[in-house]
């Protein structure tokens, strides 16, 4: 076996079976010493350069021509199978090695930081998962060096996602249970050991948080039947995705929505939003601020209990936007039916004689209510209310995103929403997309990230999908896109990569932030391994 075989088939035993840990150490021993970033533009040792040229060599003594830099800023092949290798000897206790490792590592820090300066789009970023694995720095090494080499500047490192936080066992306040349970590791911060190991690369690490999806875990919690969204069919989110799965429709089993009006959903995420925050990430993206999506036809909502407005949060909420009593009885009979009937006009009418008409939030007195038909008012005041379903519906998830987005934004760091261009598509006459996702009147100061994934064999819709969210935004430079897919390959019917934002660069140059959903769809094995090793 040659050499380099013998590293990588050695690396490869080391990250997915470990390193023996001194007993009576905590989870964050590490076998070699933390990387550092070295002054720019530092010389390497003679060693270090012979050792380069014997197995391919480096691309020249300085920083990297600007024409010999591969398109999207990606690493060429010979100085990735030396950094891998590097840093193998380095694992092994080669001091010599680990020195070259953090040359390189910081070379290739300066290159990306040039590269992305001098080429469209300024930052590539991507999607990424941690696992509890990850905690040996040898595998968060390569986890983020593998991102580097690819030429991404920013990762977006999932920290609360499938009822998990990516907070240590020691100092978790929140709910939910921590990502890494290893015993052992109870102090060792995945989340802080992530943004430190790419900063080191001159990486951006964003936090990305599921919201209003809060998981399976959350179950757990006392009274949380109380906090999850419902319908006005009697179903909580929960059912509902149970309901799903039962007809053979597509559910993910990850998915349990709150409802964004109850004030204990609010306390708990603010508690783990104050703890991410502490750990000061580059920025924060909040994704799922939206309502469950129905199967097949219930992917429209069409009638006022399809809307998840019926916890009794939301319910409360509601009513408060009547702005007299006989608003407030009328809105109470429409939730409890789903409609108006005629009697329903007569009995508030008589019930509250001294009121002109039904009145709530938005809604003017209507000039000639009184000469009108019973008919006619019943239609009047049902248009209406559909209309105020919806809006309430809406207002739900826009408070619930800016509640969230005010510490962030207040700490000086981003704030980002991540939506899908559709979610708050009209439908037909009165019809509207199930996840009621009102991305268009989400706040102008965050970042908008519209999950394009469009599929019809080519770029098309792929770019009408953002077009929609750039041509709606008051700053397009906000607008950065999410695309699914892999490098150099077709996937799932989608073009690769390369041509999606090609297309995307000529239909809008005005955009500088381009991400890519997910790294386990590039490196499918790699994240099974990582996914299913053992401390």
């Amino acid at each position: 076996m040659s050499l380099p075989l013998r590293l990588l088939h050695s690396f490869a035993r080391l990250l997915f079976t470990g390193l023996a840990r001194p007993q009576g150490t905590s989870g964050t021993y590490s076998p070699f010493p933390k990387i550092r970033r070295s002054t720019r533009r530092r010389c390497f040792p003679l060693i270090g350069l012979a050792l380069m040229l014997s197995i391919g060599g480096f691309m020249g003594m300085g920083r990297p021509a600007q024409a010999q830099r591969p398109d999207f800023c990606h690493v060429p092949t010979n100085e990735i199978q030396l950094k891998q290798q590097l840093l193998v000897a380095g694992v092994q206790g080669d001091a010599n090695s680990m020195e070259q490792y953090e040359e390189l590592v910081d070379r290739h820090a300066e290159f990306l930081e040039d590269c992305r300066q001098d080429n469209w789009p300024q930052n590539q970023a991507i999607w990424v998962r941690l696992y509890p694995c990850d905690a040996r720095p040898e595998v968060m090494n390569q986890l983020f060096d593998m991102m580097v080499n690819k030429g991404y500047n920013q990762v977006y490192v999932e920290v609360f996602g499938a009822g998990q936080v990516l907070l240590p066992q020691s100092d978790n306040p929140t709910v939910w249970p921590s990502v890494l349970r290893s015993p052992g590791y109870e102090n060792h911060d995945l989340l802080a050991q992530a943004i430190e190991t790419g900063r080191e690369r001159g990486m951006k690490v964003y936090a990305w948080m599921f919201s209003m999806n809060f998981g399976h875990s959350y179950l757990q919690r006392s009274g949380s039947s109380q906090i999850l969204a419902r319908n006005g069919q009697g179903q909580s989110s929960l059912d509902y995705s149970r309901q799903i799965s039962i007809n053979g429709g597509e559910v993910n089993h990850e998915e349990v929505f709150i409802d964004p009006y109850n004030p204990q959903a609010r306390t708990d995420y603010q508690a783990l939003l104050d703890s991410v925050l502490q750990r000061n990430p580059d920025g924060m993206l909040f994704d799922y601020i939206r309502y469950p999506r129905g199967s097949g036809p219930d992917s429209v909502a069409e009638r006022v209990d399809d809307l998840w407005i019926y916890g009794p949060s939301a319910q409360q909420a509601f009513l408060q936007r009547a702005q007299n009593n006989s608003g407030q009885d009328i809105i109470v009979r429409f939730l409890q039916r789903g409609y108006l009937t005629n009697q329903d006009v007569v009995d508030v009418a008589s019930l509250y004689p001294g009121e002109s008409q039904p009145l709530w939030q938005s809604l003017e007195p209507a000039a000639g209510y009184g000469d009108a038909t019973t008919e006619q008012r019943r239609a009047y005041l049902q248009q209406n209310l559909w209309r105020l379903a919806i809006a309430h519906a809406f207002q739900g998830v826009v408070d619930f995103l800016n509640t969230a987005a005010a510490p962030v934004q207040r700490q000086g760091i981003p704030a980002g929403a991540v939506f899908f261009p559709e979610g708050n598509q009209f439908v037909g006459q009165t019809g509207i997309d199930s996840r009621l996702q009102p991305w268009d009147r989400f706040p102008t100061s965050m970042e908008w990230h519209p999950m394009s994934y469009g599929v019809c064999g080519g770029t098309g819709c792929i770019v009408d999908q953002v077009m929609r969210v750039v041509e709606r935004a008051a700053n397009p430079g906000q607008v950065k896109p999410v695309l699914a897919g892999s490098w150099g390959e077709r996937t799932n019917n989608r073009p690769a990569l390369e041509s999606q934002m090609l297309a995307i660069r000529q239909a809008a140059p005005q955009i500088r932030t381009v991400s890519h959903f997910a790294f386990s769809w590039q490196e499918p094995e790699y994240d099974r391994q990582r996914q299913f090793c053992q401390l």
